[in-house]
């Protein structure tokens, strides 16, 4: 079967969650970050919630925030690296986007960063949340 973009249903907003959840633990080794379900339904909240499925098993997704054309968030599950899963989210998101998408990347996700910009993204600014991690804006 092939894969699929769509918006998340809401009955799918909880493996959306675990997904979520489960990445970015295996991606922030170095901030033991908590359990992320209830961060991630309150900004499901404002955003819409792009799912890449195959088989009926979620890949992938993408958070986007529409007023400020801001991808807040995307995330593929670790099994599902290298399949062009990332880079079908993006292309979904950016076919339905008004204008320049932006987004933040934290600035130690050296894979992160390369993937953005082999996707024609471009470090527009640098700052930092809280003292010692800071973040990179990048923009297409």
């Amino acid at each position: 079967m092939s894969l699929s973009i769509r918006r998340a249903r809401d009955d799918e907003l909880a493996a959306c969650a675990d997904l979520y959840d489960r990445v970015v633990k295996a991606t922030f080794t170095w901030l033991d970050p908590p359990d992320q379900h209830a961060k991630f339904f309150k900004e499901a909240e404002d955003e819409e919630v792009y799912v890449a499925v195959e088989d009926g098993r979620i890949l992938g997704l993408a958070a986007f925030f529409r007023p400020t054309e801001f991808l807040h968030s995307m995330y593929v599950d670790t099994d599902a690296h290298g399949r062009g899963v990332g880079s079908a989210l993006l292309a979904h998101v950016t076919a339905t986007a008004k204008g320049p998408i932006t987004l933040k990347v934290v600035a130690r996700n050296t894979p992160a960063r390369r993937f953005w910009k082999a996707r024609g993204f471009a470090e527009i600014e640098h700052g930092e949340d809280e003292p010692g991690h800071p973040w990179v804006r990048m923009q297409r």
